[in-house]
């Protein structure tokens, strides 16, 4: 005999998922500092949910290393070691170039187009100083490529470290005082054009990790 779902555990499954989807993506752009403290009751408030979806939503992200579970129950966003700065980096110059040489045969025209649409996006996010635009917007481009690599298992573990350095790469960008968009996603955008499979891959890995070995020290 089938067992019939409550309709309040749909209800409660589905304000979870809300939750959770809505406080991944505040933290992967970098609206939530590095280090900052959050707690269910919190975040019950800020979804306008009961502390159990909060409670499901936090336990999601603490095991995707979004945030940070203390021993006596502190849940925080991830402060990050220089080592543990070096380790993501290292991630992203092996995962990223991979997914956007995979990307390079199915590179057509209008996938550049787009792609230069959203650089110009990221433009626009540095002349307005918006800091977490501008990770918002930047991802965007990086995804938007990596999506035609059809390498879904290779993407996913790039979002899981996009994720973690969410909070520190708002960090970055005080540092950085950006004024001028990235100059290397104008070398990944030559390099689609011209079909430059060594070329791609340099731009990718000097792209996103350059920034990242600035936070060191």
């Amino acid at each position: 005999m089938l067992l019939q779902t409550r309709p309040t555990d749909s209800a409660g499954a589905l304000a979870h998922d809300r939750v959770y989807r809505a406080l991944r993506s505040r933290i992967m752009h970098g609206e939530l500092a590095p280090g900052m403290a959050l707690t269910l009751r919190g975040i019950g408030k800020m979804f306008d949910v009961s502390m159990t979806p909060a409670r499901e939503a936090v336990r999601r992200l603490v095991a995707e290393g979004a945030l940070s579970l203390s021993s006596s129950g502190r849940v925080a966003t991830p402060e990050l070691s220089n080592e543990r700065i070096e380790e993501l980096a290292t991630l992203r110059a092996l995962l990223e170039p991979e997914l956007a040489s995979r990307a390079l045969p199915r590179a057509h025209f209008a996938l550049i187009d787009r792609l230069e649409a959203i650089n110009a996006g990221v433009s626009q996010m540095v002349a307005r100083h918006d800091a977490t635009g501008y990770i918002r917007m930047n991802l965007e481009f990086h995804r938007t490529l990596y999506l035609r690599a059809q390498a879904p298992a290779m993407l996913a573990m790039t979002e899981t470290v996009w994720l973690q350095l969410g909070p520190t790469m708002r960090a970055l960008y005080g540092r950085l005082k950006r004024t001028d968009p990235p100059y290397h996603h104008k070398l990944i955008l030559a390099a689609l054009k011209a079909g430059d499979d060594p070329g791609l891959r340099l731009a990718v890995r000097t792209d996103v990790t350059q920034g990242l070995r600035m936070l060191k020290g």
